[in-house]
């Protein structure tokens, strides 16, 4: 019986064409990145605010007006940027001095920096067109998941992650001794198949850092300006409170590029300094300097971050049972020449950790994401605790989890910034979490792009003492505006 079994899946694999695929691998074509499709209505939610309250543009000013119900604005109300800076402003600079700080990135900040560096719309994800193994059953089953994950199309991680499993299922049927030979057959088809998925995907990744890389030198100049603001408005916390800890679910080396033009000194799980190996013991591991002229009583160095990217990086491969991260430039046109020395000449794009996010949260269950993942919930879940999201799309439930639970410790916060909601998640998130108390939300073009994000919104990207204690001088002689003396208190 167990004999028959095997000869129908193997039938039903070959129907399929996974042992007479033949011809070139073709590239994998790249669908361009569709900014009409988003509604660029701004929705705004304070801690004041029992919802989001929905603003629409009044005017050639750049003004808006409220539509709906509003507590601190009526309908005809011509509501300013510089308004809303007075309302948002103090409320981000309070929640960013939390004991505990942690901000999540997306896509849409990969994004937001290659179209301000370019003047370009940024690529998507892209969709392999020439599957030449089993493509309609996989097409179907990557639609399928995307359905389930409340995504209206897959994509090509959905379709390596379909490869994947397809894979790990044949292997199950050739474990016996005297495995069929079509199976086997089969199973190097796909292994092909896989490899050629993995190196396209990653060439998309380098592309998108290339381009930033070659771009115009102003326009790159003041896009990683911006984005050097951004990340030390989160960071320029006092060194004796909780480093802030930086997580996010993108490939490319954006972040870490931005950090190192700040001077950010990002603490991650890899030791070492030729190919540093990932480590899984999560040890307090910190920057101290000794001041000048005193001794014994060294002192937490500002500017340090921990850094945690959930899943893999561009640079980042498997070895001999170890995760190591080599060293690839930014911006480098292929991870090709890279993945040859360390692979003795050959390149084995399987290699690569750059696994893409599974609705099974399969790889949340293997190392090294289940250590990251563990990162991201013990950082999170834990009280006075505030999360910033920016350009995350809340399209992993495994993650989804994780700030739900979170929202359970009543003095935790999330702080939800997009510029865009194109399929309703974000919204679904706030209605479903039933705790909209504990949520703020930006969200829009203007509120969620990253210029006028850093221009308007986030606090002063300084750990800024004297103007503190200017505003206590010119209070102690009763000199400062009364409506301002209320904030001070809380900026402290």
């Amino acid at each position: 019986m167990a004999g028959n079994e095997i000869i129908n899946i193997s039938l039903w694999i070959t129907d399929c064409g996974l042992c007479f695929s033949t011809g070139s691998l073709a590239p994998i074509q790249i669908s361009p990145f569709n900014k009409d499709v988003y509604n660029l209505t701004q929705y705004l939610k304070l801690g004041d605010d029992q919802s989001p309250v929905q603003l629409d543009a009044h005017g050639d000013n750049g003004a808006f007006k409220v539509v709906g119900d509003c507590v601190w604005a009526k309908a005809e109300d011509e509501i300013t940027p510089d308004f809303i800076r007075s309302r948002v402003e103090p409320w981000l600079t309070a929640l960013f001095q939390s004991e505990h700080l942690n901000l999540l990135v997306g896509a849409g900040l990969s994004a937001a920096v290659q179209e301000s560096a370019t003047g370009q719309p940024p690529q998507g994800m892209g969709w392999i067109e020439d599957l030449k193994i089993c493509r309609s059953e996989i097409n179907a089953h990557v639609e399928k998941a995307a359905t389930a994950a409340g995504r209206n199309k897959g994509n090509i991680e959905d379709q390596i992650r379909s490869l994947n499993e397809l894979i790990k299922g044949i292997e199950v049927l050739t474990a016996l001794d005297r495995p069929n030979q079509k199976l086997l057959d089969g199973l190097e088809q796909l292994q092909k198949e896989l490899s050629r998925a993995l190196k396209e995907f990653s060439r998309s990744i380098s592309h998108g850092e290339n381009l930033i890389r070659n771009s115009d030198s102003d326009l790159k100049t003041e896009t990683f300006n911006y984005l050097v603001n951004f990340l030390m408005s989160f960071s320029s916390r006092t060194a004796t409170r909780d480093r802030l800890h930086i997580f996010t679910t993108n490939y490319d080396r954006i972040l870490e590029t931005g950090a190192e033009i700040a001077g950010l000194r990002l603490v991650d799980r890899f030791v070492g300094s030729i190919a540093p190996i990932f480590r899984s013991s999560r040890l307090e591991v910190d920057y101290h300097y000794n001041p000048p002229g005193i001794r014994g009583e060294p002192r937490y160095l500002e500017g340090v971050a921990r850094f945690t990217k959930l899943h893999g990086s561009l640079d980042w491969y498997a070895n001999e049972g170890a995760i190591r991260r080599f060293g690839l430039p930014f911006g480098a046109a292929s991870v090709e020449p890279f993945l040859q020395v360390e692979g003795a000449g050959t390149a084995n794009y399987q290699q690569l950790m750059i696994y893409p996010n599974s609705v099974k949260d399969r790889e949340t269950s293997e190392y090294p994401y289940v250590e990251l993942f563990r990162d991201l919930a013990s950082a999170t879940c834990r009280p006075n605790s505030t999360l910033v999201t920016y350009g995350y799309s809340f399209g992993d439930e495994h993650i989804n989890r994780v700030l739900t639970d979170m929202l359970t410790i009543p003095s935790t916060h999330i702080v939800i910034i997009a510029y865009a909601d194109p399929l309703g998640r974000i919204m679904s998130f706030i209605k479903d979490s039933g705790r909209q108390a504990q949520i703020s939300l930006l969200l829009g073009d203007h509120l969620g792009g990253l210029k006028t994000l850093v221009d308007y919104y986030l606090p002063k990207a300084a750990i800024d003492r004297t103007s503190i204690r200017m505003a206590e001088l010119l209070k102690s002689r009763g000199l400062y505006p009364a409506a301002i003396q209320s904030t001070i208190g809380d900026e402290e």
